[in-house]
C-alpha cells in the first residue's frame, strides 16, 4: 500500500493541551501535570476549526446544538479548564464558525464553590457553548474530590439541562452509594466496591491503561495479535482528535499522527506512506505482526514476558521502545506521549 485513503472527519475534538491536573491510570493520551502546557495557539486553532467546519458541512442541520459523544466538535485535553481564558476564546471562535454540537470535556477540578461553578459555565454558555461532558470514574476520583464533581453536575444541569453528559453515569451512582467524600486511591476503591464494580466499565485497553491497569485484564503472547491490522482505527472518521501541536489522530491512537491538521485537505486526499514506515505497517494486513518483526529486527525489541492485554498494548509498547531510540519517524508524535506512559521493563 503506497497511499492511505483517509475520509473527511464527521466529528472530533481539539486538545487545548496534554497538561492535566490529574495523571489518570486509564488515560488514552498519557495526560499528566508533568507535561509542558504548550497551549493550542489561537491562529492554529482557527485553521483547524475552519478545516473541520468545512468537513462537517452538510452533515448537520444549520444551528445544530444537540450534543453527543460522537457528534460535532468538543474541546478537550488534558484538562481544558486549566486555561479558562483560552477555553472561552476557542468557544467564541467555534461559535463564529457555526460549529455543531459544541461541548467541553472536564474532570471538574475547578468547581470549588457553587457560585464559581455556575459563573464558569454561564460564561461558556454565553460565549456559545452548547453543552458539557463531565467525566466520572474511580481514576479521576484519585485526584478530584467527589464533592466538586457533584457541584459541577448540579450547575451543569441548571445551565445546560439536557445537554449535560455524564460519562459514566454508572460510576456516578456507584460512588454516591459508597458515600465517598474527597478523593480515594483506586486500590481502596476496589477494596470497598469490589472487583465486580469494574465489570460494566467502558475501559479501553490502550494508552496508560496498558501499563497501570494491566492486572485487570487477561494477557496474551504477542503472536495472538499478529493477524490484526489497525487500518480501521487509523481511517476512522468519527471522534478524531487534533492535539495542540496540530497532530491529526484517529481511533484514540495516542502517539500516532496522520499529519498536520492545519493542512487537513492533504491528509484527506491521501497520505503517502513511503516516508512513514510505522504507519505503513500498521494499516497493512497483519499489520501488528509486521510492526513487531520490524521492531525486533531493527531496534532489538523484546516481547514482554507477561504478555499483552490487547493489540493496542503490543503496538504502543513497540512504538515506545522505538521512540526511546530514535526520533526519525514523523508519524510517532508527540514524543511527550511516550515519555508520559509508565515505563515497564522490556522483559517483565
Amino acid at each position: 500500500m503506497d497511499t492511505l485513503r483517509v475520509p473527511k472527519p464527521i466529528s472530533g475534538g481539539i486538545f487545548l493541551s496534554y497538561k492535566c491536573n490529574s495523571r489518570c491510570r486509564h488515560c488514552m493520551y498519557a495526560c499528566s501535570p508533568r507535561w509542558e502546557a504548550d497551549w493550542m495557539r489561537l491562529e492554529d486553532a482557527e485553521r483547524v476549526m475552519r478545516n473541520l467546519s468545512e468537513a462537517f458541512r452538510g452533515r448537520y442541520p444549520s444551528g445544530y446544538r444537540q450534543v453527543g459523544v460522537n457528534l460535532g466538535l468538543h474541546l478537550t485535553g488534558g484538562e481544558p479548564f486549566l486555561n479558562p481564558d483560552l477555553l472561552l476564546d476557542l468557544v467564541r471562535m467555534a461559535d463564529r464558525l457555526g460549529m455543531p454540537s459544541l461541548f467541553v470535556e472536564t474532570n471538574c477540578f475547578w468547581a470549588a464553590t457553587d457560585e464559581s461553578a455556575r459563573e464558569s459555565l454561564n460564561q461558556l454558555k454565553e460565549a456559545g457553548l452548547h453543552g458539557i461532558l463531565i467525566s466520572v470514574n474511580p481514576f479521576i476520583l484519585e485526584y478530584v474530590p467527589f464533592e466538586r464533581t457533584l457541584r459541577a453536575i448540579r450547575a451543569a444541569r441548571e445551565i445546560f439541562q439536557a445537554n449535560l453528559m455524564i460519562y459514566q453515569e454508572g460510576f456516578l451512582h456507584q460512588i454516591e452509594r459508597l458515600g465517598v467524600r474527597g478523593t480515594i486511591r483506586f486500590e481502596d476503591y476496589l477494596r470497598t466496591a469490589g472487583a465486580s464494580s469494574m465489570y460494566y466499565a467502558e475501559l479501553l485497553p490502550m494508552g496508560r491503561a496498558c501499563y497501570e491497569l494491566r492486572h485487570l485484564f487477561p494477557r496474551h503472547p504477542a503472536e495472538d495479535f499478529f493477524c490484526m491490522s489497525c487500518r480501521a482505527e487509523l481511517t476512522r472518521p468519527w471522534h478524531i482528535h487534533v492535539d495542540n501541536y496540530c497532530n491529526y489522530m484517529t481511533g484514540y491512537c495516542g502517539g500516532i499522527s496522520l499529519g498536520d491538521a492545519r493542512r487537513m485537505d492533504e491528509i484527506c486526499s491521501g497520505i503517502e506512506l513511503d516516508d512513514k514506515p510505522i504507519l505503513a505497517r500498521l494499516v497493512s494486513d497483519r499489520g501488528i505482526e509486521l510492526l513487531y518483526r520490524f521492531a525486533v529486527e531493527e531496534y532489538g525489541y523484546r516481547e514482554l514476558r507477561k504478555g499483552y492485554i490487547s493489540k493496542c498494548h503490543l503496538c504502543v509498547d513497540i512504538r515506545k521502545h522505538i521512540v526511546e531510540q530514535t526520533d526519525e519517524f514523523v508519524e510517532l508524535k508527540p514524543e511527550g506521549f511516550y515519555r508520559n506512559l509508565k515505563a515497564e521493563d522490556a522483559v517483565s
